[in-house]
């Protein structure tokens, strides 16, 4: 299989390409390095797969349509598509909303564009996110719940995403998954996630700023358990043209402050906890319904946080040199 991967230089990119490459994939993967987050942490993400022989890097906007859309005719061989570029961040997307629309409303429109082109395109899978939910109070999250109320402009752009992609189906009959991501994190993380910046802090003596006074909660998922999901998903393709939505997570919601007391452990520090109460567009709450696809893909995620944190920080240990 040739499989494109939007976003490569990314966290879930890298690591989706990186599995894909060792079972013997071809990979064309593309990205713009979005100075949302210091780009040298991309280019080191980005390092291992250019040298790969059956890896191609192309550095390109999603939201470029001339580009993107010429991949057709440039690589006909593109049988799969793994959409994951994305402008990231909850908060920022409140104070600077023209961005998010441009990479992840436009962006994502452009890869659907792409996608109705490649004339042997077998699955098109992308990524959505539990900021989808907003608003929602039932707990865990299904992909069957209505998702008419996100609280941030990221949530809105993610789910203007799964709108698109279902119009497309209908309009090309593309058979398109979407997957509602849970809080991934893991080696390789983004430094502008909890994990790197709970990390950091403690290391640093530096204080966490624990939002909705200590009481939230998320679904924390390992990027090992996101990578298989997503391949898992990837091999899999509806018989008939079809638009289907999955949350992967761990299936489980953490406390931060649990969260935390790992970080002290795994670092041998003490953190300094400043209570603040909850932001605009930042959810209390986040859990994961998963039967449906571990009813389908026979996916089940396996490392908890007791587990994921140690290895987690191990990472980030060596990779800053400390």
């Amino acid at each position: 299989m040739t499989i494109l991967i939007t976003g490569v230089a990314g966290f879930v990119g890298s690591q989706v390409a990186r599995a894909l490459l060792a079972r013997g994939e071809r990979v064309i993967g593309i990205d713009n390095f979005s100075p949302y987050y210091d780009p040298v942490l991309k280019f080191a993400r980005l390092k291992p797969l250019r040298d790969d022989k059956a890896f191609t890097f192309l550095e390109l906007d999603i939201a470029d349509r001339g580009p993107m859309l010429a991949l057709a005719e440039e690589h006909p061989e593109i049988d799969g598509i793994v959409h994951l570029a994305a402008q990231p961040g909850v908060r920022q997307s409140i104070a600077d909303p023209y961005i998010y629309v441009q990479t992840n409303v436009l962006g994502h429109l452009t890869a659907l564009e792409l996608a109705q082109r490649c004339s042997r395109l077998k699955h098109f899978v992308y990524a959505s996110s539990s900021s989808v939910y907003g608003g929602n109070s039932r707990l865990p999250f299904s992909a069957a719940d209505r998702v008419d109320h996100p609280v941030s402009v990221y949530g809105a752009t993610k789910r203007s995403g799964e709108l698109m992609t279902d119009t497309y189906v209908h309009l090309y009959k593309l058979r398109a998954t979407g997957l509602r991501y849970f809080t991934v994190y893991g080696p390789w993380g983004r430094p502008d996630m909890s994990p790197w910046i709970f990390a950091k802090a403690i290391h640093e003596g530096q204080p966490i700023k624990l939002y909705h006074l200590g009481f939230a909660k998320r679904d924390f998922s390992y990027i090992d358990d996101i990578v298989a999901g997503t391949l898992a998903v990837l091999d899999r393709p509806t018989a008939e043209p079809s638009h289907r939505l999955y949350n992967l997570g761990a299936a489980g919601s953490e406390e931060v402050v649990h969260v935390i007391e790992l970080f002290e452990k795994a670092l041998g520090r003490k953190a300094v906890i400043e209570l603040r109460p909850g932001e605009r567009g930042d959810m209390l709450e986040t859990a994961a319904d998963i039967a449906e696809t571990v009813r389908d893909f026979d996916w089940r995620p396996k490392v908890t946080v007791e587990e994921g944190i140690p290895k987690f920080v191990e990472w980030f240990k060596a990779y800053n040199g400390l």
